[in-house]
Parts: structure tokens; C-alpha cells; sequence
């Protein structure tokens, strides 16, 4: 006997698809700002000749089902039938209790006998077997369009390198970059055009990088706010940041640590798991060895530790950077950096309000901001981004843009109020071999070149304006902008 009926499985479809009977999706749903994702989205969509399905991963809450929403919009406007489009959310009780293949039996059999179709799968790794349903779908119905989204990354990771090699393209979702943020909450910038982004402040005279920061000096006053809980959309447009974080604690971190990945490995324990995540928000920015943590965490075995921060990077709660070569320079140990996905999170963990006020603890929140943007920019291009360090003091460059076969981008951190840079500094000696050498600083009047030894220019940018024009820069780089 079936759990679920048809009758029961048609109800829930209904209520998750409103536009079969009014023939459009309701604004609280759709919102009013569009996300970088969504245009990429939408460009994977409609690109006939190289048939993908999109799959949107992320952590929970960055809007993935909003896209979703808004790309449904998006097919309505175009006079899609709204019979065509259905929406099914896999992380409800009744639909999850239920087969994939009874849902569409379902939905075929009722609402659109025809197979072309939109299908909008939400959390689809709920689905028993998701992976083999829709490399089927793909291959038995040529006509038919799908979209998918999941929180828990691993599988939809494992499932687009096995069944949907060619077939589908996994568009990862990142928290809100700080250029989304002033857009979502309406913190109004006056217009810069596609030229204005960071590595074109080495080509500007000292005047012009005046006019553009003059422009850009309104937002320091918001990047405090952004820091504490600014990375999800939700969260960012509440008017209490107490709650915001604790609905943060709650919501985004406490049931992918204690639901999504114990259910998808068979973690027995979550308390384990727990504690790691844990500690890396409290190192969060620093290079890392297993080793060192299961002997901090004492019970904790190293291949325990290796295990589970693989499946936190899997679940987007952290960032894992590597060592990259410079100047032939060879890497000695492979031992990563690891940051958390968002700054918001790891205050949201830590519970500590004097994170904001103490220098050293607001230069990891920044480091990990910068590091979150700047992987998630170069993220479409494949472009792989990790640090440098070496030399023989051991000097560290934060962050390092590796280009394939193009001199690299250099990016160090320097978020204090005296910023001094040493010429011993590895981003001074290696300025030279890289294509833009960037200095990440503090205080909005901090700003200019800097001279190094060998004679290259380095840029200093304050963090505010560099992340709100590497935003603009990637604003310019999609479709159909706001």
C-alpha cells in the first residue's frame, strides 16, 4: 500500500504551484532583486544548442528556491503555459515520502500529459535514486527542461561527475556578496560604469581613484552590519540581527550539522562533526593540519577529521585554499587554508560581540570575506585561487588568483588602522611576476600605490570599496542587469 495517494501527492502539487490557477508565481516569492546566480541560471537555460540541466547547490538560505522562483517568473512572462511549469519540493513530508516517478505520474496524468516540460526539483537529493531519475529524464525526454536545487552538495557533486556527466551543469550559490547586499537593502551607490573595478586602480591617477572613493564612502558605514549577518538574503533585510543570528545558528548551520550530513554519510554522532566545525571557526583563515586538530579535539581520530571537513566543504560551510607555486618556487606540504563560507556564520557560531571590536578577530572576518568573494568571482572561469607561502622567512601572500598560462593576481589583507608593508614582504618581492598586486586595508582614506623594491606598483584598496567593485565587476559580466 502506497504511503501517499495520487489525490494526497496532487494536493501538495497544487499549493506548490499557484500559477496553474492564477498563471503567475506571487511576488513574496519572487522578490524584487535578482542574484548573480539567477543570470547564470538563466543563461545555462536557455542555451537550446548545449542542452544542460541546472543544478543550484548552496548552503541553506541564500535564496536558491528564490531563483527558482524568479526563473518560473521569468518562463511565465515569456507565455510559457503555466500547466508546463511545475515546481516540487522534495523536502516536503508527503512528497518525500513518495517516489519521483509517482510525483510525475502524477503531475502528467492531471495537470500536462505532454513530456515538454519545465521541472523545477527543489532539494532534489531527498529524491531516492535523484541521480538515475534525472540522467533518465534527460535522456528518454529531449523536450523536457530541468532545474534543480540542494543544500547538501556532496551528492549532487557525486551525481554530475557519474550519471550527469554532460547532462548537467552545478552552479554553486554563494552567500551575498557585499555588492548584493547594498543592492538588496536598498543602500544606494551612484552608477559606475564596467571599467570601474579593482585591478583598474593601478591604471588610474591618484585624482581619479579620489572621485571613485568619494562615490563608494557611503558604504562603510553599512560593511560592519554586512560582516555580522549580511550574507543571506533573508537575514540581511531583518530588522533584528539577534534573532537573524540566531535563526542563522538554527536554520543554516545546526541542520546541515545535525540533519543533512549525518543523514547523507551515516554519521552516527553529529557531537563530533560539531566540534570541528567549531574549531574552524575559531581558525578560520589560518593554514590547517588534521593532524594538529584530532589532537586538539582529543578522541578525535585524523582520518575522522580529514572525513568530515571534507563533507563540510561539500555542504558549503567552508572554503579549503591551497598552496599555490610562485615563481618556480616548489610546495612543500600541501596543507590547506580553511575559511568559513561566510563571516556571518561563523559570529552566528561563535556568539562573541566582541569579534566586531578586536583587531585581530575583525582581520580573519575580513580575510574570509575577501577570500569567500574573490573564489566565488573567479569560480565560473575555473580559475583556481589559494595562497602562496615560501621564501625564507616563510612569507605568506593571503590570497593567489592562479591563471592558467597568465601571470597571477596577488591579493595580502592588511585590515588594521597602520598598514605598514614591508619590502621583504612576499607580495613585495613577488609583485614583479604577478599581472596586479592588491593591498586590502582598513581606513577609507587608505588608498594609492605602493612602491615596491623591485620597482612594480602595488594597489592599496580599502575592503569596502574593493568587494563592492569586484561586485560591480562581476555585475557587468552577466545579462540583462538591474
Amino acid at each position: 500500500m502506497a504511503i501517499a495517494t495520487k489525490e494526497q501527492i496532487l494536493k501538495v502539487l497544487k499549493a506548490f504551484n499557484p500559477w496553474w490557477a492564477s498563471g503567475s508565481v506571487h511576488p513574496d516569492f519572487t522578490k524584487t532583486y535578482r542574484r548573480f546566480a539567477y543570470y547564470e541560471a538563466m543563461k545555462r537555460l536557455d542555451q537550446t544548442d548545449l542542452r544542460r540541466t541546472v543544478v543550484l547547490t548552496g548552503t541553506r538560505r541564500v535564496g536558491k528556491t528564490t531563483i527558482q522562483y524568479q526563473m518560473i517568473d521569468t518562463l511565465l512572462k515569456r507565455g510559457i503555459a503555466p500547466q508546463r511549469i511545475v515546481f516540487v519540493s522534495l523536502d516536503h513530508p508527503m512528497l518525500k515520502l513518495s517516489g519521483l516517478d509517482e510525483i510525475l505520474e502524477c503531475y502528467h496524468e492531471n495537470i500536462w500529459a505532454e513530456q515538454d516540460c519545465y521541472y523545477f526539483f527543489d532539494e532534489i537529493q531527498y529524491a531516492s535514486d535523484w541521480d538515475k531519475w534525472m540522467k533518465s529524464i534527460y535522456d528518454m525526454q529531449p523536450a523536457t527542461q530541468m532545474v534543480a536545487t540542494g543544500s547538501a552538495s556532496p551528492a549532487l557533486i557525486k551525481g554530475s561527475t557519474e550519471s550527469g556527466a554532460g547532462r548537467w551543469s552545478v552552479i554553486q550559490v554563494p552567500t551575498l556578496s557585499f555588492y548584493e547586499y547594498c543592492a538588496l537593502t536598498n543602500i544606494r551607490v551612484p552608477e559606475l560604469g564596467p571599467e570601474i573595478r579593482p585591478t583598474a586602480f593601478a591604471r588610474m591617477t591618484q585624482q581619479e581613484r579620489t572621485a571613485v572613493m568619494l562615490k563608494l564612502e557611503p558604504l562603510q558605514n553599512h560593511f560592519m552590519r554586512y560582516l555580522r549577518v549580511g550574507g543571506f538574503p533573508e537575514l540581511a533585510l531583518a530588522s533584528n540581527d539577534l534573532m537573524a543570528q540566531q535563526i542563522m545558528r538554527e536554520d543554516v548551520v545546526d541542520k546541515v550539522l545535525k540533519r543533512d550530513l549525518p543523514s547523507l554519510y551515516n554519521i552516527r554522532s553529529a557531537t563530533e562533526l560539531e566540534r570541528i566545525f567549531l574549531y574552524l571557526c575559531n581558525v578560520s583563515s589560518d593554514i590547517v593540519s588534521f593532524a594538529a586538530i584530532a589532537k586538539e579535539l582529543d578522541g578525535v581520530s585524523r582520518p575522522t577529521v580529514e572525513n568530515y571537513i571534507k563533507y563540510l566543504e561539500r555542504a558549503n560551510l567552508i572554503y579549503m585554499s591551497y598552496p599555490v607555486e610562485m615563481g618556480g618556487r616548489k610546495v612543500l606540504k600541501a596543507q590547506p587554508k580553511i575559511y568559513i563560507a561566510d563571516a556571518a556564520i561563523r559570529n552566528a557560531v561563535l556568539m562573541d560581540e566582541e569579534l566586531l571590536v578586536n583587531p585581530e578577530e575583525l582581520g580573519k572576518m575580513v580575510e574570509t570575506t575577501v577570500y569567500k568573494h574573490v573564489a566565488a568571482f573567479y569560480y565560473q572561469q575555473a580559475t583556481r585561487v589559494g595562497y602562496y607561502r615560501g621564501g625564507k622567512k616563510d612569507n605568506e601572500i593571503d590570497i593567489v588568483v592562479d591563471y592558467p598560462n597568465i601571470k597571477n593576481i596577488l591579493i595580502e589583507v592588511k585590515y588594521r588602522e597602520q598598514a605598514p608593508l614591508p619590502d621583504h614582504s612576499a607580495i613585495c618581492q613577488l609583485a614583479g611576476e604577478a599581472s596586479a598586486a592588491i593591498v586590502v586595508t582598513k581606513r577609507a582614506d587608505d588608498y594609492g600605490t605602493h612602491h615596491a623594491p623591485n620597482g612594480k606598483e602595488l594597489i592599496r584598496i580599502p575592503a569596502f570599496a574593493f568587494l563592492y567593485l569586484l561586485g560591480n565587476a562581476e555585475r557587468y559580466g552577466y545579462k540583462g542587469k538591474e
